[in-house]
């Protein structure tokens, strides 16, 4: 009766242990394909970076709860308008000076971060805050930092010297559009006249051939 007794309590034990090995399993990999559908490549790189999957996780979280952190500022409709007018000089600069045109993407969107109160002494650190507030466009903003890199060596070619500006742009947009003031009612209040309407989805011209 007692091997009987011992035999059913250790089964039970058994039976017990294995549910919470298939519930931590399931939950491992819901964490897993929840932060990848979050992060997308940037996933990939951080598991890459930080030796395995846990590290990464822990990395990815902590940028989390460091941008949650950060009080993130929205840009007044005087700076919207500032900007928007500066990335228009930018483009038009792109077919006589695509290099400095790539420079000059580059500083504008690290003044905009500055300007709303993000971290921007390191290119990581960007690119983190970067995969919080914006995942989409992470990958877009490391390519360009790696032509804007080879810019400056002076090996980048026009093709990807516009594949950069491309990619700077729909960071920049992201950036300068979603934090514009909500007003309730801009009609009525005269702001919409204030607001310049700057195109961001024009094609962008390549230099032409001298």
């Amino acid at each position: 009766m007692n091997n009987v007794y011992v035999v059913g309590v250790a089964l039970a034990l058994l039976s017990v242990i294995a549910v919470v090995m298939v519930l931590t399993l399931v939950a491992r990999r819901r964490r897993v394909a929840r932060l990848r559908g979050e992060f997308g490549s940037e996933y990939d790189l951080a598991v890459s970076s930080a030796g395995g999957e846990r590290k990464a996780q822990r990395e990815l979280e902590g940028r989390r709860k460091h941008v949650d952190d950060l009080q993130i500022q929205p840009l007044s409709i005087a700076e919207r308008e500032r900007y928007l007018s500066e990335w228009k000089s930018v483009q038009s600069k792109f077919v006589d000076e695509p290099g400095q045109a790539i420079v000059d993407a580059d500083r504008l969107i690290m003044e905009v971060m500055r300007l709303r109160a993000y971290p921007v002494s390191e290119f990581e650190q960007r690119a983190a805050d970067i995969s919080i507030s914006y995942p989409a466009l992470v990958s877009n903003y490391r390519a360009a930092r790696a032509i804007a890199v080879k810019n400056a060596q002076h090996l980048a070619d026009t093709e990807e010297m516009r594949q950069a500006l491309i990619h700077y742009r729909s960071l920049f947009a992201e950036l300068v559009e979603t934090a514009a003031v909500v007003v309730v009612d801009e009609k009525k209040s005269g702001l919409d006249r204030l607001v310049p309407q700057v195109s961001l989805s024009e094609p962008i011209s390549t230099p032409l051939a001298r």
